[in-house]
């Protein structure tokens, strides 16, 4: 097996949103803002390479919004997702599988393309996952998150006849796991928005855990840095705080999708007992 970082870009979010109760006095020093406020994050996605199988997290924001739409959020830098996967000598063809952690634009964008004027996906010969749940949730949006959920990246994956479901369990919590495939497990959070999924990945003896929005950096460790596009954030610091315990106990290694600088970490307790942060690494290094 082999795993592969794709970088498909980077945009800007307001601090404070990202950053919620936490003065700016103390987070700009985390992610410096420009003169709106605007700190820059990555869109960064997860290829796992296994004999035939190709399987990738997330796809970014993609590219087929209007130039207004993009305006809000500033994307900036080289990267793409096509250009990271043919770094690599992948096509959009080779794809097998698209596990979509959830379903906010910055996270299932790139999923779906315009053909001229048409609507495809962008992976012809991939199964897109979802789980039933989160997808009843997107598709029937409440008022504060649907600006999140745009019908352009949604439905037509379903229409496309390539969308499947992971078993979910609704009963279970943050550190339990539900299969799927023999070297990925799934943890599900509903924090941040309802059944959102972490992969749990084996990789050389390592649980790789991409984190999405449950952790959207390493700033974000501590445990009152809670973003405030999280629809419960009481139920997101106790899922963070059982995680990143249960994390920290099974040596797991945390993949940052939105860290603009730093890929991956280990964990490790401070002297009070805390969570924290132990070696920055990427995944060359493993």
């Amino acid at each position: 097996m082999k795993l592969h970082t794709i970088e498909t870009g980077y945009f800007k979010l307001d601090g404070g949103a990202m950053y919620g109760v936490v003065p700016k006095s103390i987070w700009h020093k985390l992610n410096p803002p420009d003169a709106n406020n605007m700190c820059n994050w990555a869109m960064r996605c997860l290829l796992v390479e296994d004999g035939n199988s190709l399987t990738l997290i997330d796809t970014g924001i993609g590219t087929k919004q209007s130039d207004k739409f993009f305006g809000h959020y500033y994307l900036n830098g080289n990267h793409t997702l096509q250009n990271s996967l043919q770094q690599l000598g992948f096509s959009t063809n080779d794809i097998t599988d698209v596990l979509l952690t959830h379903l906010h634009f910055d996270h299932c964008g790139g999923a779906i393309q315009l053909q001229g004027e048409q609507l495809v996906p962008t992976f012809a010969n991939a199964t897109y996952w979802s789980n039933q749940s989160h997808w009843q949730w997107a598709i029937q949006p409440n008022d504060r998150e649907k600006a999140s959920f745009l019908t352009d990246n949604i439905l037509p994956i379903q229409q496309s006849g390539q969308l499947k479901f992971v078993e979910n369990n609704t009963t279970q919590t943050i550190t339990d796991t539900t299969a799927f495939n023999p070297y990925i497990q799934i943890a599900y959070a509903n924090g941040h928005t309802d059944s959102m999924m972490i992969p749990l990945v084996q990789y050389k003896g390592y649980t790789i855990a991409y984190m999405a929005d449950l952790l959207p950096s390493v700033s974000h460790l501590p445990l009152p840095y809670i973003i405030s596009y999280d629809m419960f954030p009481l139920q997101t610091l106790t899922e963070k705080k059982q995680f990143l315990q249960h994390a920290q106990a099974n040596n797991y290694l945390l993949y940052f999708e939105h860290d603009p600088t730093n890929e991956l970490c280990s964990l490790q307790l401070n002297e009070k007992g805390n969570v924290v942060v132990g070696e920055i690494l990427t995944l060359q290094d493993l």
